[in-house]
């Protein structure tokens, strides 16, 4: 049995990430920008898809298999579940050179891959050896980026400028730039952006507690 202080510790450790959680999550434009729930339990937020709530404390789903986290992010990935994301955020990369600063979310090639929160797509990218077709949504009120890398291809008609919702297509999951061919994935990241920085920069947040309302591995 734990001891009285354990669960203390315990209770104040959750407490305090959910409380930096919703933070994040509630501000505007932010992470997680959190949806009204009307009287007749249907989630909407301005300018989204009408989203039925399944049970308070649980997920949503979207048409198309698209599951909005307890934070009001979409999971990028059609058809991939809160359960089913794993946290690579600290793992080491390029034998060990840098810190992954993104999650990996495993998944068939071609696999729709959606925009996880309302913005204005910032820049479309190739590179080689990094992350191969990328796409940058800055979110409207221009303080989060979202990056979502090795694409098989775009969504058709995807260009530079244009405004996104939560759940727009952007294109398919691949492995294109320095990804494994045999394991296809999306490589999503975020990142706190200060005025006046670019598409390439800002600083990374987890995106594996905002997405699966869980918190991040140590």
């Amino acid at each position: 049995m734990r001891s009285i202080g354990t669960i203390i510790v315990t209770a104040i450790l959750t407490s305090a990430f959910w409380l930096f959680y919703f933070n994040i999550s509630r501000a505007p434009g932010g992470p997680g920008q959190i949806a009204r729930v009307d009287t007749d339990g249907v989630v909407a937020a301005a300018g989204d898809k009408k989203v039925v709530q399944a049970a308070p404390g649980t997920t949503t789903v979207v048409a198309e298999g698209v599951t909005v986290g307890p934070g009001g992010l979409a999971i990028p990935v059609a058809g991939v579940k809160a359960s089913e994301l794993v946290d690579t955020f600290t793992q080491a990369r390029a034998g060990g050179a840098r810190v992954h600063d993104a999650i990996d979310i495993m998944a068939p090639t071609g696999r729709a891959v959606v925009s996880a929160a309302p913005g204005t797509v910032e820049k479309l990218f190739f590179s080689k050896g990094g992350g191969g077709t990328s796409v940058y949504v800055r979110s409207d009120d221009g303080k989060w980026s979202y990056y979502y890398a090795h694409l098989n291809a775009y969504a058709p008609g995807l260009h530079e400028g244009q405004r996104v919702q939560r759940g727009t297509l952007l294109g398919y999951v691949g492995s294109s730039g320095n990804a494994n061919p045999a394991g296809p994935h999306l490589h999503m990241a975020i990142n706190r952006m200060e005025p006046g920085q670019k598409w390439y920069q800002g600083t990374p947040v987890n995106p594996y507690p905002l997405l699966a309302g869980k918190l991040a591995a140590r």
